[in-house]
């Protein structure tokens, strides 16, 4: 443990000036362009022949130790959130990395360093990937919609969309390392369908003849309150979150709106779950626009699937901070956050852990999050990280066997659990209005 440590502080400098520069430099998902290029310019002056991804952002290397043992990932998201509030936000996009990402990264470069030493690497057996990740925050639908229908991308999110093209093939086991305020675990997270709602109305004068028109703003609203006026129907046990937003509400003043859009997530526990509340949201959706008499298309997408932490992951992360970071005081509990993340799309198919270090301060997302202490946050947290590595790939990757041998993922394989996610695209409008008065509507 003291060759990983002495092995992290000799590129302190290198960890905490990527740090700031990440943090100074957000962009959001698939557009992190000088984030990619900044992080794969530190990995090849450490010596690192990288593969990156194919006309989007991210990157992966492997470290071949020359010894057969499993293969382990190790992650960092490139990406930032959006929050024009923050006082440090890009004053275009809005951007800020009040997520904290950019302390992944910095940590994530630091413990690539620390592998270039030999002492670090010695009797370890089997293979680390080491992988900059793009796109965790799932945001900005209509741009990864477009870039869906360009043919960029399949998945909205970067863990699935390198599962599906191959770039996690041969690993057995993943963790990345969140920032929060301390160092710490929960059981796990739950899962998210994204959503993209589109209100057809039709336009006209509003002032001089409001009655030709069909508002899809008044739609939208009823909508919306028809979602507010079902979640008490929501089993507490499921932890259902709907949080929609308009993302265009009208173009002008005087025109009776015609398009308005709205995005929205439908989180909770388990698929079953989310599937059977989101058939409810969108019947409250298609009821506010029969109550106007528009037209309502619906766009579900699969977002990230349940986050489950594997408990012999749980145990190696608590045994590594008390080797490495005693004073950290590494806590785990069994509870579900109510956030999702991408790393429940590895967790259906490989065991995981998605843990937490210390260092961050303010509100996740919000406009006082800050890396108050870097040190917490990026130098001990890649120090954790290579600890973990140390004790799944010593004594031939016995420890990281016993974990395999042990999981039972939800899905068989990949190719399983991608069909799974495709089964839920579903997409179209909604209502169809018959010459009697009638209508036929689809929720599903």
């Amino acid at each position: 443990m003291q060759n990983i440590s002495n092995a992290v502080d000799k590129y302190r400098d290198l960890i905490l000036e990527a740090e700031r520069y990440i943090w100074k430099n957000p962009e959001t998902g698939y557009k992190e362009v000088k984030t990619s290029k900044y992080l794969a310019e530190q990995f090849e002056k450490l010596g690192y022949k990288l593969t990156y991804a194919d006309g989007i952002t991210g990157f992966y290397t492997v470290i071949d130790t020359g010894r057969e043992g499993p293969e382990v990932l190790v992650l960092g998201e490139l990406d930032s959130i959006i929050c024009p509030a923050h006082p440090e936000a890009d004053p275009v996009t809005g951007a800020v990395h009040s997520c904290g990402h950019n302390a992944q990264c910095a940590a994530l470069l630091g413990v690539a360093a620390a592998l270039t030493d030999e002492k670090v690497l010695s009797n370890l057996s089997g293979r680390i990937r080491l992988c900059a990740v793009p796109a965790e925050e799932l945001l900005e639908i209509e741009y990864r919609s477009r870039l869906m229908k360009e043919g960029k991308i399949k998945y909205f999110g970067g863990k699935p969309e390198f599962l599906h093209r191959g770039y996690f093939d041969g690993v057995d086991i993943a963790f990345m390392v969140h920032t929060s305020g301390n160092y710490a675990s929960a059981k796990g997270a739950v899962g998210c369908m994204a959503k993209k709602i589109i209100y057809k109305g039709t336009a006209a004068h509003a002032g001089g003849s409001p009655w030709a028109g069909k508002n899809a703003l008044y739609a939208a609203n009823c909508g919306l309150n028809a979602v507010n006026a079902i979640r008490e129907t929501f089993k507490e046990s499921d932890i259902i979150r709907v949080h929609p937003i308009i993302t265009h509400g009208g173009d002008m003043v005087n025109a009776i709106p015609e398009t308005v859009t709205l995005e929205s997530y439908v989180r909770g526990a388990s698929f079953d779950a989310i599937v059977t509340e989101n058939k409810k949201v969108n019947r409250a959706f298609v009821g506010g626009a029969l109550s106007v008499g528009t037209n309502i298309e619906i766009v579900d997408f699969p977002g990230y699937a349940p986050l489950s932490n594997d408990d012999n992951m749980i145990a190696l992360a608590s045994d590594a901070a008390a080797l490495v970071i005693p004073e950290e005081n590494f806590t785990a509990n069994n509870s579900i956050g109510s956030g999702s993340t991408d790393m429940g799309d590895l967790s259906s198919i490989m065991p995981v852990i998605h843990p937490y270090a210390g260092g961050a301060i303010g509100k996740s997302h919000g406009n006082d999050y800050q890396i108050a202490d870097p040190d917490r946050a990026c130098v001990k947290n890649a120090k954790w990280q290579v600890a973990m590595l140390k004790l799944l790939l010593e004594n031939g990757g016995e420890r990281a066997k016993k974990i395999i041998a042990e999981y039972e993922p939800p899905f068989a394989s990949k190719e399983e659990y991608l069909a799974f996610l495709d089964s839920l695209n579903n997409s179209g409008d909604r209502i169809t209005y018959n010459e009697d008065g009638t209508a036929n509507i689809k929720i599903d």
